[in-house]
């Protein structure tokens, strides 16, 4: 009997965490596109791909984006997925005459233009994001939902659709759902342990549960979770019939006290993947699970 075939997405880079805090973050479109065939070859087919700056600060220029897709197409077909999010400095954020910050919706949306892209993260909520002193607005209202959504759909883009707390996958993803803007499968990242973001939950396997008993039909799920919760949170996703997600984006550590590498996180990942009576699957099946195109 064939085992059943589990999505690991490696998130290498993402658009907070930066090199003093880890040296072996890659940032620069080279470094990532290596770091993700290493991560390719350990056994993950999704990579969740941030861009940064020359100067390694958050954006979501286009140029920068297909440099990135194209550098690690030539490497390996693994999934790509582009960030609309951005991140919590450069491009992204600007001053608010209140007091706060915010991440700028008109960045956000060139995340979706650069070449080869497969799928984009779409935020289905509004929040505020804490990050050095820095209050940070993350506005995305229904109707900013439904744009970004048929934006995708007209380029051919699958959104990966991210929820933080019960309300996103109660009301706003179903919402959207509804009005036709992604087919099914729907792929819903759930993430978890974000402690940053007001709204968000914290990690036990009760919060879990809960957010998988409220999937939309027809959906698949994968869970991100941040810092100590990445890897007890990846084993919980295998029990409840979920993908995975590792990745230096999320958390920084191997083990408490060690810093991690990406390739390390997967290549442990992937062998309790196996251990638990799973298989990793390779890109190609990981789009059909999705319901993605083949690759050309």
């Amino acid at each position: 009997m064939p085992k059943p075939k589990v999505i690991v997405t490696i998130a290498p880079t993402g658009g907070m965490a930066t090199k003093k805090m880890n040296p072996h973050l890659p940032t620069q479109p080279e470094e990532i596109a290596e770091d993700t065939y290493r991560c390719y070859n350990a056994g993950a087919s999704l990579v969740a791909v941030h861009a940064r700056r020359a100067d390694d600060q958050a954006t979501c220029e286009p140029a920068v984006y297909t440099r990135i897709n194209r550098l690690i197409r030539d490497r390996c077909d693994i999934v790509l997925n582009n960030s609309t999010g951005g991140g919590i400095d450069g491009d992204m954020v600007r001053p608010l005459p209140n007091g706060l910050w915010e991440i700028q919706w008109e960045e956000r949306l060139k995340g979706m233009e650069g070449e080869g892209v497969e799928m984009c993260t779409l935020d289905a909520q509004t929040v505020i994001a804490s990050f050095d002193r820095k209050e940070i607005l993350v506005a995305t209202p229904p109707s900013r939902i439904r744009e970004i959504a048929q934006r995708m759909q007209a380029r051919g883009i699958k959104p990966e659709w991210e929820v933080f707390g019960l309300a996103d996958l109660v009301q706003d993803v179903p919402r959207a759902l509804a009005e036709g803007v992604d087919e099914a499968p729907h792929f819903i990242n759930i993430v978890i342990g974000a402690n940053a973001f007001q709204g968000a939950l914290p990690y036990t396997p009760k919060m879990l549960q809960l957010m998988v008993d409220h999937l939309p039909p027809r959906s698949v799920f994968n869970v991100s979770a941040i810092g100590a919760a990445q890897l007890p949170a990846a084993m919980n996703a295998l029990l409840l019939g979920g993908h995975v997600r590792v990745g230096l984006e999320d958390n920084l550590y191997f083990e408490h006290g060690v810093l991690a590498t990406n390739v390390q996180l997967v290549e442990r990942i992937v062998r309790l993947v196996r251990e638990m009576g799973y298989e990793p699957a390779t890109p190609s099946e990981a789009r059909e699970i999705i319901g993605l195109r083949p690759l050309r």
